[in-house]
């Protein structure tokens, strides 16, 4: 940012505060601008991005207080913007460089008759005696020819580099816009159970340890992003995200599609053949009671409303699918049973009509 910059910039206006407003008021008013502006929000809009570095350049300088202070002296010294000429005739504004500064300290202005105050930027006297760089410093508080807290020799109003072009902390007019703080990435292993009703979970991450809580019903490979668990920004901006990948264990009995889970059910030949009701385990350890109707076959699915992932407001169902088990093993009495249900089946052919449906 240049010295002339700092003659034509209204920053109090920029971030919409008034010219007494303390530090608390400036920084809200300026986290307010920067989310609603910020790059993030407004992809590909060049308006944006330009509006965002205003807002950053005018909060650098008044969240300041050091910078804030001379920044109000200088534009006060300016009338509030008008632009300074180093020539001898002055600028268009018919004021120049020297007569303000003359008039400040003891001058005559033109036509006035008083002796005019020159002053030099090469680091020599001029014919007042006085030397630029002294002057600015003696005015703004800062060491004399170029220490880190003045001006510098060198410095010139009307572009090119700031007064001294030091850093943020070096110079007295230096100092970039805000910088949003990076994001940070990380992974979490989850067991099943845990996905569902939420973890708190230790990681470290960017060297640090910390604790992160992830709400119930993720699912695995999803992505939480926490606002400010980030890096920090710099002057003011505000601290990045961590996003945080999730891995889910799998279950050896239930398996997720959406907010439904879906397990399979075992059932004996009588159950299916006769209907009956059965315990069914639950991922948090309870077990309700199902009904399976009687003539149930093997693959049919019965759905439990409401016993699957919770997800914010909305609650997915059970999806039980019916598997009739078939013992390995038989005594003599067992299948001498089995023998006499299928003699009494008669002529039932439970593969009636496939082949036809197979070649259609």
């Amino acid at each position: 940012m240049s010295g002339q910059d700092w003659l034509e910039k209204d920053f109090y206006k920029t971030l919409g505060v008034a010219k007494d407003a303390d530090a608390d008021a400036i920084k809200k008013a300026y986290r307010k601008l920067a989310r609603k502006w910020h790059p993030d929000q407004n992809p590909g809009d060049a308006k944006a991005e330009e509006k965002f570095k205003e807002i950053g350049e005018a909060y650098s300088v008044l969240s300041d207080a050091e910078q804030r202070k001379q920044y109000d002296a200088l534009r006060a010294m300016a009338g509030g913007g008008a632009r300074f000429s180093a020539g001898p005739g002055g600028g268009s504004n018919g004021s120049g460089f020297e007569d303000v500064f003359s008039s400040m300290f003891g001058g005559g202005g033109p036509g006035t008759g008083g002796t005019r105050v020159r002053y030099s930027t090469n680091g020599g006297a001029g014919a007042g005696g006085a030397d630029f760089d002294d002057i600015l410093s003696n005015l703004f508080g800062g060491g004399a020819g170029g220490a880190a807290g003045g001006f510098g020799r060198g410095s010139h109003f009307g572009g090119g580099a700031p007064f001294g072009g030091g850093s943020a902390q070096g110079s007295g007019f230096g100092g970039g816009s805000p910088q949003h703080g990076a994001d940070l990435r990380a992974s979490a292993s989850l067991s099943f159970r845990q996905a569902l009703e939420g973890a708190t979970v230790r990681m470290s991450v960017d060297g640090k340890s910390m604790t992160v809580r992830i709400p119930e019903g993720v699912r695995d490979g999803q992505k939480i992003r926490l606002r400010g668990k980030g890096r920090p920004g710099q002057l003011g901006a505000p601290a990045g995200d961590l996003v945080v990948t999730i891995k889910v264990e799998p279950h050896p009995v239930y398996s997720r599609t959406g907010d439904d889970l879906r397990m399979q059910l075992p059932v004996t030949f009588a159950e299916a053949a006769l209907g009956a009701k059965v315990s069914v385990p639950l991922p948090d350890g309870k077990s309700i009671s199902l009904k399976v109707p009687a003539g149930t076959a093997s693959g049919t699915v019965l759905r439990v409303r409401r016993h699957g992932v919770k997800h914010g407001k909305s609650t997915g169902d059970l999806l039980v699918e019916v598997q009739v088990a078939v013992p390995k093993k038989l005594d003599a009495d067992q299948r001498a049973a089995v023998e006499a249900l299928a003699k009494s089946l008669g002529e039932w052919d439970p593969r009636a009509g496939l082949a036809d449906r197979a070649r259609v």
